[in-house]
C-alpha cells in the first residue's frame, strides 16, 4: 500500500504557555516567553531546511500551529513563519482551494486587535480553548479564563473576519452531570461556530491531576459514556456531524489538516516535541533549549517502516466514515461481523465503521480486529 505523497501538512509546536493546565500533558513552558524571537528564527530556520529535502513533499495545503498557546506569539512573528512556509514550499491557495491555516487560541490571551492581526498574517481558521462554559469547572481545569471570555472571544473571531471557527470542550470532568453537559451543549450549539472538538478528560501520568487522585473525582467509565452519547446525540441533531470519535462539523467544516492524520497523508511537525510523518515516523526532542540552539531540529525515528495497511485501518476506524471492508482480511470481516451483530459496528455494502457505542470501546475491539 501506498501513500499518497502530493501533498503534506505543516505543524507547528508553539510551547509557550502563560501556565500550566493541571490536566495537560503536552509539552510546554511556562515563563519563557521572551524567547518567542529566538523561537521563531529556529521555526524559519527549519523550514527552509526541509524545503530542501528531496523526501518531503513541497506542496503544502493546510497548516497548523498547535500547543502550548500559539495565540502568546505576537501576530508579526506568525506572520513570519507564515511567510517562511510560502517562500520555501509551494502553497496550494486560490479561491477554489484556499490553503486552511489553523490556529489554537486561548480565550486569555486575546483580543479583538490580536485576532484582527492573526487573520491579516494568514490565518483563517482559529480553534478556541473553551473546555467548558461554566466558571466554576473552569476554576477546577486551571484555566485562566471565564466562560463570558470565552463566548466573547467567538464573537471578537467573526468581528476579526473569521469565517471558521471550531471549539474545544471537555466531558467527563469533575462534578460534570448530564445536566451541567447539556447546559454547555445548548450554549455552544447557537454561537457562530462551525466545528466542536469535544475530548474525554483523560487523567495521564505526572500531571497535576494524577498527583491529586483526580481519577477518583470525576465521572466513573459509566457515567463517562453517558455523556459522551448524550453529547453525539445532541451536535447531531443541531447541525454538528460528528465525523471523528472526538470531532463534530457543519458540513464541509471539517479539519482538512487533522483528517490527514487519520487518513495517513504526510505531515511534517516543526517545533520542540512535534511528530512527524512521512514515510517514516519521527519526532522532535521535547526542549525547548536544544530546538533554539540546533541549526535545524534533532530528531528521533519512531517508526522505521510503518504498516501502513494495519494504521490505515486503526486511523481510518476513527471516522464515521469508517474504512472499505476490501482492506480487512477474511478473519478480519469475521471479527467486524460479530461486533455489527452486537451494535458496535456497521457495515454497509463496502464499507465498515463504528458506531457511537462501539467509539467508546475503539480500542478493545482495534485489539481484537488487528
Amino acid at each position: 500500500m501506498t501513500l499518497e505523497a502530493d501533498t503534506i501538512g505543516i505543524y507547528i509546536h508553539v510551547p509557550f504557555c502563560l501556565r500550566k493546565c493541571p490536566y495537560c500533558d503536552f509539552y510546554s513552558c511556562v515563563n519563557r516567553l521572551q524567547e518567542q524571537d529566538a523561537y521563531v528564527q529556529a521555526v524559519c530556520r527549519n523550514i527552509e531546511y526541509y524545503s530542501k529535502e528531496m523526501s518531503i513533499p513541497k506542496n503544502v495545503d493546510t497548516i497548523y500551529f498547535g500547543g502550548g498557546t500559539p495565540s502568546l506569539l505576537l501576530p508579526e512573528n506568525i506572520s513570519k513563519i507564515i511567510e517562511c512556509i510560502y517562500n520555501f514550499f509551494n502553497v496550494e491557495d486560490s479561491q477554489k482551494h484556499e490553503i486552511e491555516i489553523t490556529m489554537e487560541v486561548n480565550p486569555a490571551t486575546v483580543n479583538y486587535e490580536s485576532l484582527l492581526g492573526y487573520r491579516k498574517a494568514g490565518v483563517n481558521r482559529v480553534s478556541i480553548g473553551l473546555q467548558d462554559l461554566q466558571n466554576d469547572a473552569l476554576l477546577t481545569l486551571g484555566r485562566l479564563h471565564t466562560a463570558e471570555q470565552g463566548i466573547d472571544t467567538v464573537y471578537e473571531s467573526i468581528r476579526a473576519g473569521f469565517e471558521n471557527i471550531s471549539c474545544d470542550i471537555m466531558i467527563g470532568t469533575k462534578g460534570q452531570t448530564q445536566k451541567r453537559l447539556m447546559q454547555t451543549l445548548e450554549e455552544l450549539a447557537v454561537l457562530p461556530i462551525n466545528h466542536i472538538s469535544a475530548y474525554m478528560l483523560k487523567i495521564e501520568e505526572g500531571t497535576p491531576y494524577a498527583m491529586q487522585n483526580m481519577q477518583n473525582l470525576v465521572p466513573d467509565d459509566d457515567e463517562t459514556a453517558e455523556l459522551y452519547l448524550q453529547m453525539v446525540s445532541y451536535l447531531n441533531e443541531n447541525g454538528f456531524f460528528q465525523y471523528e470519535i472526538s470531532n463534530f462539523a457543519k458540513k464541509g467544516f471539517e479539519s482538512r489538516h487533522n483528517c490527514r492524520y487519520w487518513k495517513l497523508k504526510p505531515y511534517l511537525g516543526i517545533g520542540p516535541s512535534a511528530h512527524s510523518f512521512i514515510d517514516k515516523r519521527f519526532y522532535v526532542p521535547s526542549e525547548l533549549d536544544l530546538f533554539i540552539a540546533g541549526e535545524h531540529q534533532k530528531i528521533f525515528i519512531e517508526d522505521e517502516c510503518p504498516d501502513l495497511l494495519t494504521e490505515r485501518i486503526m486511523l481510518g476506524l476513527r471516522l464515521t466514515e469508517g474504512i472499505p471492508l476490501s482492506w480487512l482480511s477474511d478473519l478480519q470481516k469475521e471479527t467486524a461481523e460479530y461486533f455489527a451483530k452486537a451494535g458496535l459496528m456497521k457495515i454497509n455494502k463496502d464499507r465498515v465503521c463504528f458506531t457511537p457505542n462501539g467509539f467508546l470501546v475503539s480500542n478493545t475491539i482495534l485489539c481484537e480486529i488487528l
